[in-house]
Parts: structure tokens; sequence; C-alpha cells
């Protein structure tokens, strides 16, 4: 049972290739997350099924998170999955598309796989598309409540659904203290990602990170393009973004249909075999 980890700014995956698990549909909950568990397992952000059959792409691609649950979308693990079809030669060429439940979007290889850049499709801040409770409108400057705080938010979807409250100064620890209930409030009837947002200036903002299914998180691809695209739909920022989160720096270009194009790196970490002991373990 083959696998191959990588990290894109210290968000780190795991490609697991339907060819090499016969028998398997889709790993199991189970399976899931032990394999990503930090002590018991190999240990990752996520993990990404594929490549698989596509109409609409050249490959489709499945994106599971460490609780089991499955995400829509990954910047990070798009850029990551892109990198495992380049250094496996299962892609041709350096410029592919992808399909995820989330949409499909076109990768591009750059200096030989350490850069990749993502059209990552457009931003929607309408609240049927989120999805988001209450009536169809864009969730622009409303306030939420979370434990003790009150928080005034923006709400997006790129595929998947974001939380994005502008803020004076971030911090992880504020990431560890609301995200979570954020991630659960019941504003967001499929969850949602949280991205606490700083700008620094009009070419600089800064975020930190709880995702959905996953938690606090050193990078986040989606989260970037998100909360870039709020930044600018509010004025703050113009249309070339540099994205500073604790793993490192992502660039994002906000067209003026809010479609995102996301430039990032990629590392390899390891390959190996996992033991078919490693599923004993329930976690």
């Amino acid at each position: 049972m083959r696998f191959f980890k990588y990290h894109a700014l210290g968000n780190d995956y795991i490609v697991l290739n339907p060819a090499d698990f016969p028998g398997w549909t889709e790993p199991s909950v189970e399976q899931i997350r032990v394999i990503c568990h930090r002590n018991f397992g190999v240990g990752s952000d996520g993990i990404l099924w594929g490549p698989l059959p596509s109409t609409k792409a050249r490959f489709g691609l499945r994106i599971f998170n460490p609780d089991g649950s499955e995400a829509e979308k990954s910047g990070n693990g798009l850029r990551i999955f892109s990198r495992y079809l380049w250094d496996a030669k299962l892609a041709d060429a350096p410029v592919f598309t992808i399909e995820t439940p989330g949409g499909v979007v076109e990768s591009e290889i750059k200096d030989g796989g350490a850069l990749i850049t993502v059209e990552m499709g457009r931003v929607s801040f309408t609240s049927t598309k989120i999805p988001h409770v209450g009536p169809e409108r864009e969730v622009l400057n409303e306030t939420i409540t979370a434990l003790d705080r009150t928080f005034t938010y923006c709400s997006a979807t790129i595929g998947n659904p974001h939380c994005v409250l502008p803020l004076p100064e971030v911090s992880a620890d504020l990431a560890h203290r609301y995200g979570p209930h954020l991630e659960t409030h019941p504003n967001f009837p499929r969850k949602t990602n949280v991205q606490f947002l700083q700008v620094l200036d009009r070419a600089n903002i800064r975020i930190e990170i709880w995702e959905r299914g996953a938690g606090y998180t050193l990078a986040s691809g989606s989260s970037s393009s998100a909360a870039a695209a709020v930044a600018r739909r509010l004025g703050l920022v113009d249309a070339d973004v540099t994205v500073h989160m604790p793993g490192g720096r992502i660039g994002i270009r906000i067209a003026d249909d809010y479609a995102i194009r996301m430039t990032g790196t990629v590392n390899q970490v390891a390959d190996g075999v996992m033991r078919p002991e490693l599923f004993l373990v329930k976690v």
C-alpha cells in the first residue's frame, strides 16, 4: 500500500493512488483517521485520493480531512496533487485540468514542480452558494458570536465554504480559541473553514486558519483565496495580493469577476509503504 507525502507551506497531504489499492473504492473513515494520525499513522492534514476517472477534466480527485469527512476543494491539496502527477509522470504536459467535488481547476507546473499555479475558480459571496442560512444575499460585514466574543465577518465560497473575520491583529491563539466554535456555527449548514484576517497593506494580508475537519493549519490555498477575495471585495487590497501564513506565503491574483489564480510552492516529504497492521489501531 504505497503512499506519497508532500507539504505545501507546512500543510501536508498524503497521496494515495487507487491503482495501488486494489479492492478499495475509497478509504473508509476509520482508515483515513489512522493514516492521518500523527502518532499511530503516517500523519497528515488530509488524504488525496486519485487520480480518478473524470468526464470533465484530465484527472479526478477526492480530498479527505483527517476526521474522515470529505472536502470539496483544497488549494494546497490541488498543488500537491499536481506535483504528484508530474513526479509520477502521469501528467504528460505542464498544464492540465483536475476535477474535484468543488469544481474543475487548471494547474500549471513551473520550475520542475517546485512552483505550481492553480486557477481556483470564482469566489462567490452569495449565501445560497456558500451555503449560509437566511435569505439570498451577499454575506458581507455581518456579525457572529462565538463564546464570549462577537465578530464582524464575511462569508464566501470557492467550491468550499469560508468564514472570514477581518481584525486589527490575528494570532494562532485566536484561531485555536474561536475556530472550533465558528467552524460548527449554525449559520453554516455544512460547517465552514475559518480565516482570521489582518490587512497589512494593499498588497499584503496575514491570516490564521482553522480548517473544517482538520483544525489549526499552517497554510491553506482555498483559505488564502477566500480571504484575499473578501479583502478585495471590501476595497482593502488591490488585485495582486501576497497572503502571509505561519507556513509561508502564497501569491493570489484576483480578476474582476473574482476568479482566483494562486501560485505557491510544493515540497516532497517522503514515499513508502503502509503495513496492514497500521489498521489494527482504532483512533
